[in-house]
């Protein structure tokens, strides 16, 4: 195998497969990259067993191989150099020199043989995606994904297609975010997957390179077709709870806030919240909204708003750091709270934009 090529003919596909890849190196192979070389161009792969990314550009080839290389080492020796240079990739023997310039590096390979096979994938509806729209409705949601829950189903993002509308629900078991968004086209069978965690994130750096992906959902897995990537993440097995039943309504309490005064009163009440537990304590009276918060230095904080309010006085608890990652992803200029009472659930909305809302428990202070 030798090719040639240019440093930013392979410089986002590198890295984007770099982040893909096993680092805990749980098998060796799998902190590689597989380098591909037919008369189509070059093919990388990575993959850490749950997610695969593959690559395909252009190149000028010399002669045709395959070879697994380190993707950490050779995407930063990549970075490092010239941009206006060409750079020589050439096998010889169970070394792949790469040679730009003055310079001469030589990397191990492990053998084409190890590398796992891809993905299988069955044939299923292609749906046609817009990327930003897409990036926009994860970013409304993601920060609700759990990390590492033994309610392994928690750890990912479900998607839901109903028609021409993608839903995008996430929840940890103590708070929850939905929304919606509108497809080009309608979906011919109802479906639904568990994204997990992982596959999001990196799916959102892919779809950054590209105006629309296709996608398509079998049993097992999830294929994104985005310009020269193919990207495909295993599905989390298991049921994703019902939300529909966490979502409160007929809540009686109704107050409308100018989500950056809120937002900014919180930011500076938290610095005096407790480290661990990160309470504050809301409490609604007659014209105003007291924000309270305090620790275990006897330390104490409270910043108090207007706003339109004229019902019975409301005292209730939430984690800061929850009501603030909503408010940050929230575009509009005011925010409507709806409560059943000091013990139940907020319902948390933009006053401007129905496609999302947010639900957040309260805690014990």
């Amino acid at each position: 195998m030798k090719i040639k090529v240019l440093r930013g003919d392979l410089l986002t596909p590198l890295q984007l497969i770099a982040n893909v890849v096993e680092r805990r190196q749980t098998l060796p192979i799998l902190s590689n990259v597989k380098l591909t070389v037919s008369e189509s161009g070059l093919e990388m792969v990575g993959t850490d067993l749950e997610v695969e990314l593959q690559a395909n550009s252009k190149v000028n080839a010399e002669s045709l191989g395959q070879v697994t290389l380190p993707a950490k080492k050779l995407n930063d020796i990549w970075r490092s150099l010239s941009a206006s240079e060409n750079i020589v990739l050439e096998q010889v023997n169970d070394k792949v020199m790469i040679r730009c310039g003055g310079g001469k590096y030589s990397l191990a390979t492990i053998g084409i043989s190890e590398f796992p096979e891809s993905m299988n994938t069955s044939d299923a509806e292609t749906i046609e995606v817009n990327s930003f729209d897409f990036k926009k409705s994860v970013e409304q949601v993601a920060f609700s994904m759990a990390q590492q829950d033994v309610r392994y189903f928690l750890n990912g993002m479900l998607l839901e297609f109903d028609g021409d509308v993608m839903r995008l629900v996430a929840t940890d078991g103590h708070r929850l975010a939905k929304t919606e968004m509108k497809l080009s086209a309608a979906v011919v069978t109802d479906q639904s997957a568990i994204i997990p965690r992982k596959g999001v994130l990196e799916l959102l750096k892919i779809v950054e390179e590209v105006e629309r992906f296709d996608l398509s959902i079998s049993d097992k897995v999830m294929t994104v077709n985005a310009g020269i990537y193919r990207f495909t993440t295993k599905l989390v097995e298991g049921q994703f709870p019902d939300y529909n039943k966490v979502i409160p309504s007929g809540g009686s309490i109704e107050l409308n806030i100018d989500r950056m005064s809120f937002r900014e009163s919180l930011q500076r009440a938290s610095i005096l919240s407790n480290e661990k537990y990160r309470g504050i304590r809301l409490l609604l009276s007659s014209g105003s909204l007291k924000v309270q918060a305090n620790n275990p230095d006897q330390e104490e904080a409270e910043e108090l708003l207007e706003v339109v309010y004229d019902g019975e006085p409301v005292e209730i608890g939430f984690n800061v750091g929850y009501i603030l990652d909503v408010l940050s992803v929230l575009t509009c200029d005011e925010v409507r709270i709806t409560l059943s009472d000091g013990n139940s659930s907020a319902l948390l909305e933009g006053v401007d934009d129905s496609s999302g809302l947010y639900v957040v428990m309260p805690m014990r202070l």
